[in-house]
């Protein structure tokens, strides 16, 4: 009555890999060859050349970016500020009415 019932997968969901077997190999040492002559060496990456408008673009982005999560910064600081007023007022709200009834008994 009581016992979970195992549900049955006809075929996996995912990438089903093998488990990695890992085979010893026995340590050869072998004579140091000798260095191949050096050739030239290989070309190296090209270097990113930017122009005047990619500088401009990259600049007003970056301010961009900088400008906007100011503004969500400032934002979020304002409201936890107004949260805060509107708790103390609140709070001194409650304690004048507390203090009130009090003194009319």
């Amino acid at each position: 009555m009581f016992r979970p019932k195992v549900p049955t997968m006809p075929q996996p969901t995912g990438v089903v890999t093998p488990p990695a077997v890992v085979e010893p190999t026995a340590a050869v040492q072998h004579a140091p060859a000798a260095p191949a002559p050096r050739s030239a060496p290989a070309p190296t990456r090209p270097t990113v050349q930017l122009t005047p408008g990619a500088v401009v673009a990259l600049v007003g982005g970056g301010t961009a970016v900088v400008l906007v999560v100011g503004a969500v910064l400032v934002s979020m600081l304002l409201a936890v500020a107004i949260t805060g007023a509107s708790v103390a007022i609140c709070a001194l709200v409650i304690r004048s009415l507390i203090t009130s009834e009090a003194k009319r008994r």
